[in-house]
C-alpha cells in the first residue's frame, strides 16, 4: 500500500472566525479531517461547542472563544484571549460576515457600523495583529472571505458589496507585499450558498424573508457550505490569489467580463430590484 500523502493543513493551528454555521464550520470541519488544530470563535457558545464535540469525537482538536466581532476592538479581544491560551495562529481564515438586502436607507446606520466593522475592521485588525508573528514564525496563510458580488457593485446590496470589494482589493494587496515573507494570501469568493447568510440578510424585512424562503423551498442551485470550503481549501494549496467557487458563478463571470460596466450594473440591478423591491 502507498503511503498517506501529507496535506499542507496538518499539524496547523488555523483560526476561523464566524465558524458556528454556514462556510465557517465547513472548514473547520474539513481542517479538523486534515489534521489542523482548530481555534473557532463566534457569537454562540453553545454552537462552538457543538462542533467542538463533534470534532473531538472524531478524532480532532478543537479550542473556542465566544467572541461578538461585530464590536469596537473585538479583534484585539480575541488576540489577546488566543494568544493568553498559549496557542500560536499558522493559518488565519476570516470568515465571519453578514449582510443586508434592501436599498440603502431601508437600515438603520447602527446596523450598517456593524456590518462595516465585521467586514472590514475586524478582518483588518487580525491582519494587522497575526502578519508580524507569521513573519516571525517564518510563514503562515491568510484566507479572506468575500464574496461574488466584490466583483460588481450591487444596487440594493449596496453597503454589503461594496464591503466585500475591499476584502478582494486589501487581500491581493496584502498577498503581494508580504509574499517573499513566506506568507500566502487568498481571497475566496463565493456566490449564492446553502447557509445563514441570506436568512440573515433578510430577516429584518418580512417580504423579503418570504421571497428568500419560498426561493430555498424551489431549489435555487447553491452551493452547499462544504463545496465551498472543499474549493477554498483545494484552491489554497495551489496558492491561488483568488477563487472565485461554483463553475456556474465562474461562467457568469466571464459573460459579464463582456459586457460594459453601465449594462452589467443594469443586469445586476434589475435582478436584485426584483429581490428587495
Amino acid at each position: 500500500m502507498g503511503r498517506r500523502a501529507i496535506s499542507i493543513y496538518e499539524g496547523k493551528k488555523v483560526l476561523i472566525t464566524g465558524a458556528s454555521t454556514g462556510i465557517g464550520y465547513a472548514l473547520a470541519e474539513e481542517l479538523a479531517k486534515r489534521g489542523s488544530e482548530v481555534i473557532i470563535t463566534a457569537r454562540s457558545r453553545d454552537k462552538l461547542e457543538t462542533l467542538a464535540r463533534k470534532i473531538k469525537d472524531a478524532g480532532g482538536n478543537a479550542h473556542i472563544f465566544v467572541e461578538d466581532l461585530s464590536l469596537p476592538n473585538s479583534g484585539m479581544k480575541l488576540y489577546d484571549q488566543i494568544k493568553s491560551a498559549g496557542l500560536s495562529i499558522d493559518i488565519l481564515i476570516n470568515n465571519a460576515g453578514y449582510g443586508r438586502w434592501g436599498d440603502l436607507t431601508s437600515h438603520d446606520r447602527d446596523d450598517y457600523t456593524k456590518m462595516l466593522q465585521l467586514n472590514i475592521t475586524t478582518l483588518t485588525d487580525l491582519c494587522h495583529l497575526y502578519i508580524p508573528d507569521m513573519v516571525t514564525q517564518g510563514g503562515g496563510g491568510i484566507i479572506n472571505v468575500g464574496s461574488m458580488a466584490s466583483l460588481s457593485p450591487i444596487p440594493y446590496a449596496s453597503v454589503y458589496s461594496s464591503s466585500k470589494a475591499y476584502v478582494l482589493m486589501f487581500s491581493e494587496a496584502i498577498r503581494y507585499e508580504y509574499r517573499d515573507q513566506g506568507i500566502k494570501v487568498m481571497a475566496l469568493l463565493p456566490g449564492g450558498t446553502e447557509s445563514e447568510f441570506a436568512r440573515v440578510a433578510t430577516e429584518k424585512s418580512e417580504k423579503l424573508s418570504e421571497r428568500y424562503k419560498e426561493g430555498s423551498a424551489a431549489g435555487t442551485g447553491m452551493q452547499t457550505s462544504h463545496e465551498v470550503a472543499l474549493e477554498c481549501l483545494e484552491a489554497f494549496e495551489k496558492n491561488k490569489q483568488y477563487i472565485l467557487c461554483g463553475g456556474k458563478n465562474r461562467l457568469l463571470h466571464m459573460l459579464t467580463k463582456l459586457m460594459s460596466r453601465q449594462r452589467v450594473l443594469e443586469m445586476v440591478g434589475g435582478m436584485f430590484k426584483k429581490v428587495a423591491g
